[in-house]
């Protein structure tokens, strides 16, 4: 029985999967950190611990992500645009498009049948055109993560934001506060604005459906819901779109050895 690994260290979190036969058996996330390789360690003897396995058990394990050369145990690495691709592809055949909304970027994929990359836009380095951007605003408001997407819901005048750097957002949603506008309003603008840059990447790759999201943006209810009225269409989302990328590489792994 063969075993494979994907590990995927991104900027914030660092997830990985351990699969058998395509299907997940086991998977963990964590912190990345400063230390990519730390992390990476960790990872690893997480998962082994949970899919009560030891690394010769492993028979593959692709590297992908922001801190895929760290990862002293990889047997090769790919790229977050294929892995992600590959991943999504596994979870929704059907998947045409894909909002991949990460700590650092956003990334926006159009795939073939086969979960097969045709094209590919990456936003620009701009913390704005990304998660990184709402947590910002959210440690400004002095809300949970967790919390932005259901509060931004309760929103009846969303505030507009003019500004396109997460620099300046952070300095316009300090004085939005000043000013008395309503956390929920200010969160639901936030959202509008990051939906508004995403938008923009989905109409230089070209929209087909089925359309999808991933990556930790996907966790935030009224991202989603901003990016689908933006759309005009509603998002598949995954049970855990965290681990999207980090499944793709585990395939990928399970390929490589063939």
């Amino acid at each position: 029985m063969a075993y494979f690994m994907g590990i995927d260290i991104g900027s914030g979190t660092s997830k990985g999967v351990v699969t058998r036969d395509g299907e997940v058996l086991a998977y963990h996330l964590l912190p990345s950190g400063a230390n990519y390789r730390a992390a990476a360690e960790k990872l690893r003897a997480e998962l082994l611990a949970k899919a009560k396995l030891s690394s010769q058990d492993i028979a593959y394990t692709v590297a992908t992500g922001q801190g895929s050369a760290s990862v002293p145990y990889s047997d090769g690495q790919v790229t977050d645009i294929r892995c992600c691709a590959r991943g999504i592809s596994k979870i929704f055949p059907s998947a045409r498009t894909v909002i991949d909304v990460q700590a650092q970027s956003s990334q926006v994929i159009r795939l073939g049948e086969r979960g097969q990359v045709v094209n590919f836009v990456v936003s620009e380095k701009c913390a704005a055109g990304s998660g990184r951007f709402l947590e910002v605003i959210a440690n400004v408001l002095q809300v949970e993560l967790e919390d932005i997407g259901p509060l931004s819901l309760k929103s009846k005048r969303p505030v507009a934001f003019t500004t396109g750097c997460a620099v300046f957002g952070e300095s316009e949603a300090i004085s939005r506060v000043a000013e008395g506008n309503a956390k929920e309003d200010i969160l639901a603008g936030v959202h509008q604005a990051l939906a508004d840059k995403i938008s923009t990447l989905v109409e230089r790759v070209g929209l087909e459906k089925d359309c999808t999201i991933s990556g930790g943006g996907a966790l935030d209810i009224g991202l989603v819901r901003s990016i689908e009225e933006k759309l005009s269409l509603k998002l598949l989302v995954p049970p855990q779109p965290q681990l999207v990328t980090a499944l793709g590489a585990a395939i990928m792994a399970e390929e490589m050895a063939a």
